[in-house]
């Protein structure tokens, strides 16, 4: 056990209230004021921890633009148009997205009014930086919530799996809350149960089975699909996951990409757990909202012309230059049980006003 900064908060705070719910425990890892992972670090490239797709191929941000310019022109051309994106990494996706914007549909560039939700300092100014050249300005939130009233396309990239969970465990009691509280022996932490079961849970699965809801995802989802509902637009979500999960523990840590004990090092590493797409398709359409997808990577990004953009890259590009364009493309569309092209899915959720939304299909899950 790493004697990080915030461990020794953690211990303090169990020592005076108990041990505390997973959901609570993974939101002060990420977002403590001073010791969270994302408040104090970049985590991404081969120097942090975890690489993703906007930092692998520029095509992937590009055809997100494209995909927003076809939504754009769908919803009736409004000025001005929202373009939100959910934790924007350094900015790398929205610049690529920008640049396709303005070469393929200029009046959308010019309607867009830009918000990022990012709640890490270290990343807001590397996003400040790389969409400089984009001379546009920047509105920052801590939460969509504040991003202002209208209607909006909101990009959302490896965004739901950093939100906090909530987590029981099947015991011969029922089911049980999971927590964190200080280990019998050592300085480090320990999973424990709550000795009373939670009354309104009553799912069979077999004892020691793991239930994980995305507590904080199903409230991000519910206020989105509400407010595009009433106002209009659309979210494109895109995450490592499934569209049902079922009984799965897939809450894990990763530091130096490579996995580590969830309770090691608390602070130091990302934390993350895989979508229940089929769990947030059901909060969205509850609130309101239609529902596309969701389909693997690999078949969305090639509907919107991922091989063509590629070739085209490629084409008369300094042999090194062409071989990175052909395996980052590839590292997109993996099909291998574990790439990226079948483990990430897209979903989609739009106001009742667009029932079509490129490269995704109505979906089944809603019902």
């Amino acid at each position: 056990m790493s004697g990080t900064p915030l461990l020794a908060e953690l211990r303090t705070l169990i020592a005076q209230t108990g041990p505390i719910p997973v959901e609570h425990y993974m939101a002060l890892c990420l977002g403590h004021p001073r010791h969270g992972y994302y408040r104090t670090r970049d985590p991404l490239g081969a120097a942090g921890d975890f690489t993703t797709a906007p930092e692998i191929s520029q095509i992937f941000g590009e055809l997100l633009g494209l995909w927003a310019a076809g939504i754009w022109h769908e919803m009736g051309r409004p000025a001005p148009c929202r373009l939100v994106e959910l934790g924007p990494g350094r900015g790398t996706l929205m610049a690529d997205a920008l640049r396709a914007i303005r070469a393929a549909l200029p009046p959308f560039a010019a309607a867009i009014d830009l918000h990022l939700v990012e709640t890490s300092p270290v990343l807001r100014a590397a996003q400040n930086d790389r969409l400089a050249p984009a001379a546009l300005p920047v509105h920052w939130h801590d939460a969509v919530e504040t991003v202002p009233a209208g209607p909006a396309i909101i990009l959302a990239n490896e965004f739901f799996d950093a939100l906090p969970v909530r987590q029981y465990e099947r015991t011969a009691r029922g089911w049980c809350t999971r927590r964190v509280g200080l280990a019998p022996e050592g300085d480090g932490l320990a999973f424990g149960l709550d000795p009373e079961p939670v009354p309104d849970l009553a799912a069979a699965a077999p004892e020691g089975a793991v239930l994980t809801i995305p507590s904080a995802g199903l409230a991000v989802m519910r206020g989105i699909a509400g407010r595009l509902a009433r106002e209009g637009g659309a979210l494109l979500a895109i995450d490592y996951g499934e569209a049902d999960l079922g009984l799965t523990d897939t809450l894990q840590a990763v530091s130096r990409h490579r996995s580590i004990g969830v309770l090691d090092a608390p602070g130091e590493t990302d934390l993350t757990a895989q979508v229940d797409f089929g769990a947030l398709a059901r909060a969205a359409h509850a609130a309101g909202a239609a529902i596309h997808g969701p389909v693997p990577q690999r078949d969305f990004l090639l509907a919107l012309g991922l091989q063509q953009r590629a070739d085209r890259l490629a084409a008369g590009a300094p042999a090194d230059r062409a071989a990175a364009v052909v395996a980052g493309a590839a590292r997109l569309v993996d099909e291998a049980p574990t790439g990226m092209g079948r483990l990430f899915k897209v979903l989609g959720v739009s106001g009742p006003g667009l029932p079509n939304l490129p490269a995704l299909p109505r979906s089944t899950l809603s019902g």
